[in-house]
Order: C-alpha cells, then structure tokens, then sequence
C-alpha cells in the first residue's frame, strides 16, 4: 500500500470515512471543520498535505447544499496546501437528476456542479451508483461510477420472498434491475410512471407477470419513498403477494418516508451506508449494508494504477 496519501472525512458521513480508512490500515487526516454564526464553512487541515494525495470522503447527503458546499471548500483548501492530487469521493452525488432540461429556463445543475468541483480543485471523482450514469460525461477529469449492486444482492438473498421477481420502478431503472435478477436468478417485471411533479408520479402500467408473487423493488435512491410506496400498491393491485422488499443503494429515507413505504405493504428495505442511516427505530425493517469494502478496494486499486472495471459493470446490466 502506497504511504503518500491520506483520507479526510467531511461531515455528512464521517462513520464511512473512518472505515474506510482503517480497512486501508490508515487513520484519517486531522482536519477542523467548524461554522460561523452566519452558517459560513471554515476548513483548516490540520496537518501537512503537501506532496500527497488526498481523499475526501463526502458524500452529498441532506442537507445537500451544505454539504457540497463543505466538499469544494475542503477540495479548496487541500489544492492550495500543495497536495500532489485531490479526489472526491462523493458516495451519494446529489444533484445528478438536474442532467438535462425538461422546461426551457431550468438549469443543468448536475454539469454545474462538476464545474464547481473542477474549479475547487478536484481531479478525480469517484462516486456510487449515479442516478444518470451521463452526468459522468460533465466532468473533463475522471470519474469512477462504482455499483453498490453486488453488496445489495449479497444481502438480501437470504431474504427473499416467495418466487420472487425483481421489479424496476420505472424505465431508468431497468439496467440496475436487470443487474439485480441476473444475479439473483429471478424473473425480472417493469413499471412504467409519469411524473407530475417533484414529488408526485403516476404508474401507467405494468410489463411483467407479478400475480401469485413475491416482489424485490429495487432503485438507486429513496428520498420520500413516494415511488416504492406508489409501486407497492400497483403491484399488489396486480395481484402479487404481500410480501414485498425494498432495495436501494441511497436511503435519503426523509421524514415519513418509512412510515409511507411501510404503510403500502413493504416489509423490509435494504439500503447502503452512502448516506448515514440515522433513524432506524426499527432494526428488523432496515437493514443498512457497508460499503466501506466497495469504496476502500476502490480507492486500493487506484493507488497502484489497478482497473475499476469489474467495480464499475457489475449494475450496468
């Protein structure tokens, strides 16, 4: 293992940060992360960068503006104390869904936000899972869009239902599902929604036999749980048992979304440690699953010029 580096946590994950920096036999870097009154971000990395290459592990968790905002100071601060290289480690990317313009006076965030970072002095990215696999096309440095796919189907095929079929949520998600029933050796069903709104969607229809079965909904992130609770009912609408699991590499989990979720007939969720999972009142409905593994293998492999390929492909379908 390389000495020349080392591992900064911001804020919104220090947990992961931590372990991924032990599963890489280091300790994380000192560094003072403090706000003002007015809520401005001071950053002082407390020990000497110059000549290194630094991670920051930060992912973009609610409140999200914070928190990236944090990330490009940090970035800011170990360019400017001479390290040799600066990557971001952004487990969870906010801002990934604003990739294009569905109105004619909207702005593209996710590409401002890669040039947010560019700018800060990031020149490497690795992240997980991105709700659109393009916004890598943003960046003029490299990025690594890892799957967290594999530790999801790890975890919960001990807790399949009966006959179980692995149903995407909308169009977007078919590749992410497909990964999941290829893995799984299951059947694979698709729902297909409008959205009305930021919050609210409408299903349409169902492609795929459900009746009889037990259902594995399977999404990249769950914010509100709107989506799964709304796919929930269709499903059981259809006739599938009730018998139903969650599964998402992002549990944003916002307030009443477990409430929403469980309320629809879904009796357990499996969601990563991208964002740090703090309101679990109940242990036996969710099931966090480390990624510390993934992200530390990652960050291995990239020290020696090692290929990411095979942490890339596994939830590309």
């Amino acid at each position: 293992m390389p000495e020349g580096f080392t591992i900064l946590a911001g804020t919104a994950n220090r947990p992961l940060a931590t372990s991924v920096a032990r599963l890489l036999g280091a300790a994380l870097g000192r560094c003072t992360i403090e706000r003002f009154p007015d809520g401005e971000v001071h950053v002082c990395i407390d020990e000497s960068v110059r000549g290194l290459e630094v991670y920051i592990v930060q992912p973009t968790a609610p409140p999200v503006n914070d928190h990236l905002v944090e990330l490009l100071i940090m970035a800011d601060a170990a360019r400017r104390a001479s390290a040799a290289g600066v990557t971001a480690v952004i487990p969870y990317f906010g801002y990934a869904r604003a990739d294009k313009r569905s109105d004619c006076r909207e702005a593209i965030t996710a590409r401002m936000v890669a040039d947010l970072l560019q700018t800060a002095g990031v020149q490497h990215v690795v992240t997980i899972d991105l709700h659109t696999p393009q916004a890598e096309g943003f960046f003029r440095i490299p990025v690594d869009n890892l799957t967290a796919v594999p530790v999801l189907v790890a975890a919960v095929r001990n807790h399949l239902p009966d006959a179980p079929v692995v149903v995407a949520p909308d169009a977007g998600r078919v590749k992410m599902a497909t990964a999941y029933a290829h893995d799984l050796g299951v059947e694979l069903a698709v729902l297909h929604k409008r959205r009305e709104s930021g919050t609210r969607t409408m299903i349409t229809h169902l492609v795929g036999d459900v009746r009889h079965r037990g259902c594995l909904l399977v999404d990249d992130m769950i914010s509100t749980g709107g989506t799964i609770a709304e796919s929930a009912r269709t499903l059981l609408a259809a006739g599938a048992l009730p018998d139903m699991i969650a599964c998402a590499t992002h549990g944003l989990l916002l307030p009443g979304a477990l409430r929403r979720m469980r309320a629809a007939g879904v009796r357990q969720l499996f969601v990563t440690d991208t964002v740090l999972v703090d309101s679990m009142d109940d242990a036996s409905f969710v099931h966090a699953v480390p990624v510390a593994p993934l992200v530390a293998t990652a960050l291995r492999r990239l020290m020696a010029d090692g290929s990411l390929l095979e942490l890339r492909e596994a939830g590309r379908g």
